[in-house]
């Protein structure tokens, strides 16, 4: 078995910074091109064999996507007209591949308009004029995408044992963590913000994968599940592997990457930490479990 990558942030957080702010324009075009859906589904990216997509976005008689490549580390844009481009991957200012990545889109014929605020974190510098961020070291890029690869399909094979109304397997690039979500078909007390408000409107219950805190670097790379609106007694639960517990500071239960990295069997490590903290939250929420579930004939 190929060993799992490293993610410490020390290593990479440089480059993690300015994968984020980069991530953040192309899915803010995709924000800007898409319909709302429910829970925010129209944003997020998706895994490919080669780094991250928007998949296809509509403009006007057309559609079109773009594609983190983190193999030849280049973003490609493609269209149905069959014109593609390329935009390399390399250390600039968040600025210029604001800059470069518009430009690009415009010799397609592509115009679109995006706030430039960043999200999420704590930069505050409109991404148009940020040039602090400007590392991409493409071997720590490629070692991220390589624990994507290998945790969406776990993800995958936990969202196949749920009958209900289940999220695709997706990445939020606000926070640039993969997610998968369980609904129960109830609605939730409502929350302040536009965000949280159309994020957590139902019950459920979320895994997900972060790679860490770029900013200030007191987080590594965790797991997560969590439960909303959170039942009592959440907290006190024990679930597994051994290295899962419940974070104060998260309000989730988390269990560290590099526990399951050294796992002698990561995917099985995943799914029971999976499994475990949704057990732990649907019993105490008070989810019908056996309907809920979906077993293969």
């Amino acid at each position: 078995m190929t060993p799992w990558p490293t993610l410490r942030i020390a290593d990479w957080h440089h480059t993690y910074a300015t994968l984020q702010l980069y991530a953040q324009i192309v899915g803010k075009i995709r924000l800007a091109l898409t319909p709302k859906m429910n829970e925010w589904w129209n944003v997020t990216f998706y895994l490919t064999p080669r780094g991250l997509t928007t998949s296809a976005m509509p403009y006007e008689e057309r559609t079109f996507s773009i594609d983190f490549d983190f193999i030849d580390h280049q973003v490609v844009i493609a269209d149905s007209d069959g014109k593609v481009r390329r935009l390399p991957l390399t250390s600039v200012p968040v600025c210029d591949f604001h800059r470069d990545l518009f430009a690009e889109l415009a010799a397609i014929g592509v115009q679109v308009h995006i706030d430039d605020k960043p999200q999420e974190c704590p930069v505050v510098t409109p991404l148009s004029q940020d040039r602090e961020h400007s590392t991409y070291d493409p071997a720590a890029a490629h070692r991220f995408f390589e624990a994507l690869r290998r945790i969406e399909p776990v993800f995958q094979r936990f969202r196949a044992g749920f009958r209900g109304k289940c999220s695709p397997v997706h990445f939020f690039w606000g926070a640039c963590d993969l997610a998968v979500s369980r609904f129960n078909g109830r609605r939730a007390p409502p929350r302040h913000g536009k965000i949280d408000r159309d994020a957590y409107d139902e019950e459920v219950i979320s895994l997900g994968f972060w790679p860490g805190d770029a900013w200030n670097g007191t987080a590594e790379a965790m797991f997560y599940s969590y439960t909303v609106p959170e039942p009592a007694g959440l907290k006190d639960q024990r679930v597994r592997p051994a290295g899962a517990s419940f974070s104060d500071t998260f309000k989730e239960f988390v269990l560290p990457y590099d526990d399951v990295r050294r796992s002698s069997d990561p995917a099985a490590a995943i799914l029971e930490f999976a499994e475990s903290a949704y057990g732990a939250g649907a019993s105490l929420a008070g989810w019908d479990k056996a309907a809920l579930a979906y077993r293969a004939g």
